[in-house]
């Protein structure tokens, strides 16, 4: 009994100086904590700038497709706009957007 009682008291130690560092990044006080920025996600592409990706590459829908790793009726389904891109493709469908050579590249 007495080892889950150091446990817990190790576990909220822990936590409590965690806490604590937080508090003190939070004000400026501690630069040794490292800070990570993640960036905003993709927003979301019109069945109009999905096809414009596509377009610029010259490809067809079904080669579009392949280079996404994804079926033909998917790409079919978003440029009609039944269908929205989400997650990995949406953030590489933004990249592309940016550089289409990309997706041929990779």
């Amino acid at each position: 009994m007495a080892k889950k009682s150091e446990e817990k008291n190790e576990f909220f130690e822990s936590m409590k100086s965690g806490l604590l560092a937080s508090i003190e990044h939070a004000k400026g006080e501690r630069r040794d904590l490292r800070t990570t920025t993640l960036p905003s996600p993709p927003k979301e592409l019109s069945a109009d700038e999905i096809a414009a990706v596509r377009n610029r590459l010259n490809v067809s829908q079904a080669v579009f497709a392949r280079y996404l790793n994804i079926s033909p009726k998917t790409v079919q389904s978003w440029e009609q706009g039944h269908g929205k891109p989400n997650g990995a493709s949406l953030k590489l469908l933004s990249i592309a957007r940016k550089n289409p050579k990309v997706l041929i590249e990779a």
